[in-house]
């Protein structure tokens, strides 16, 4: 199919996304111009958001997203309760939009209260599916380790109540992985949870942050590159730039007007944003993702503890995600620490707006900051609650 021709084509999008950030890609895609209500499909769902756009779309939503994992265009959704009919309604599919013949393929699947419960079989039949419509069998990787590098083509199959859907992935590797953080801290923080922490917590790019706890600088990183205006995918490689219909003349014309977008930002005009720990080790592996992410000059780095931190003056934003003993020190009583960072916090930053992330509601007790703890998250597979409010003396 010519170019032209394919990206006119309008497909079902759903943007995959961590546990409890749905509303906030959702207001990321209405920002983009991506969702909007009145297009079918479109709406917030349990794990994403799902919208109807082009491959201009699919493009953009890569680019841009900071709080998503993945961005998926739905092929097919169809009843299959036999080997047979998956085989031959998943091999009616337009696969050749999307795959190359013997292109490798990662298949994923997932069976829930369905008659097909074998993942290991319905792999097989949608593996001859793609077969038949392609003309060879593909190499097949049956699952795709989240965390190697570049995968090969992920297909994912999910069986609920006898209702299959496949999708294939546009992003390749996460979408969390922006490629400047080489060097972590313990218990590091995922880039699109940090973005997400910033969205949730309403901060205003032209308004003070302070992160006291900031390990490998995340957060502060994620904040700079949103104030300066700079895609989260301008410098990584997507599985779409794989397909047979990619559009190399069109992904080159969007990135070069991202780095148009960027805010050059004076001197006096900076936001100010200030991140600190403790650990010397953590600082500079910060300073060395800050370089690399090109924000290094929009963030103020200081090895400190919390107590000696120096907000500037104004109403401004605390976002932080300090240890809470499940990863980090295990075992260690972390209470002084909390009631450390209330007095601080307390006596430093009145009135400014609070946004800590924490797995204990005993622990944020110990601040004895009147916040609201009903925003439930998941930070490296552990239940966590994102802590938010304004401070008061």
């Amino acid at each position: 199919m010519p170019i032209s021709l394919y990206n006119k084509l309008v497909f079902s999008i759903f943007v995959v996304t961590s546990p409890g950030l749905e509303p906030f890609t959702a207001q990321e895609l209405e920002q983009l111009g991506l969702l909007k209500p009145e297009q079918e499909p479109a709406g917030v769902h349990s794990g994403g958001v799902t919208f109807a756009g082009d491959v201009h779309a699919v493009y953009r939503a890569n680019l841009w997203l900071r709080s998503a994992s993945r961005v998926l265009v739905r092929l097919g959704e169809f009843a299959a309760i036999g080997f047979n009919e998956l085989r031959k309604r998943a091999g009616a599919l337009e696969w050749e939009r999307f795959l190359k013949p013997d292109m490798p393929v990662g298949l994923r699947v997932t069976c829930h209260k369905s008659r097909l419960y074998h993942s290991d079989a319905v792999a097989q039949r949608v593996a001859a599916a793609i077969g038949d419509r392609l003309g060879s069998l593909p190499q097949v990787h049956k699952t795709s380790d989240e965390d190697e590098g570049q995968p090969p083509q992920l297909v994912i199959v999910r069986l609920a109540h006898d209702i299959c859907t496949i999708s294939i992935d546009s992003s390749g590797e996460l979408l969390h992985r922006r490629g400047y953080r080489l060097a972590t801290a313990k218990a590091p923080l995922r880039e699109n949870l940090a973005a997400g922490l910033l969205l949730a917590a309403g901060w205003d790019p032209a308004a003070p942050l302070l992160d006291p706890f900031c390990g490998s600088g995340t957060i502060a990183i994620e904040a700079a590159l949103t104030a300066a205006g700079l895609a989260p995918g301008g410098r990584r490689r997507f599985a779409f730039m794989d397909w047979p219909g990619y559009d190399a003349a069109l992904w080159e014309s969007m990135t070069a007007r991202a780095e148009k977008h960027r805010r050059r930002l004076p001197s006096s005009g900076r936001p100010h944003i200030l991140a600190s720990d403790r650990d010397a080790g953590a600082i500079e592996m910060a300073r060395a993702n800050a370089e690399r992410a090109g924000v290094a000059e929009l963030i103020e780095f200081t090895c400190q503890a919390v107590s000696a931190i120096q907000p500037p003056a104004g109403p401004g934003w605390i976002v932080t995600n300090p240890p809470y003993g499940l990863r980090v020190s295990p075992g260690k009583d972390l209470r002084s620490l909390y009631a450390q960072l209330g007095n601080v916090l307390r006596a430093k930053c009145p009135s400014w707006q609070a946004a800590i992330l924490c797995s204990d509601l005993k622990l944020l007790g110990q601040t004895r900051l009147a916040l609201d703890t009903s925003l439930r998250l998941v930070n490296g597979g552990i239940p966590v609650m994102l802590a938010r409010g304004q401070i008061s003396m």
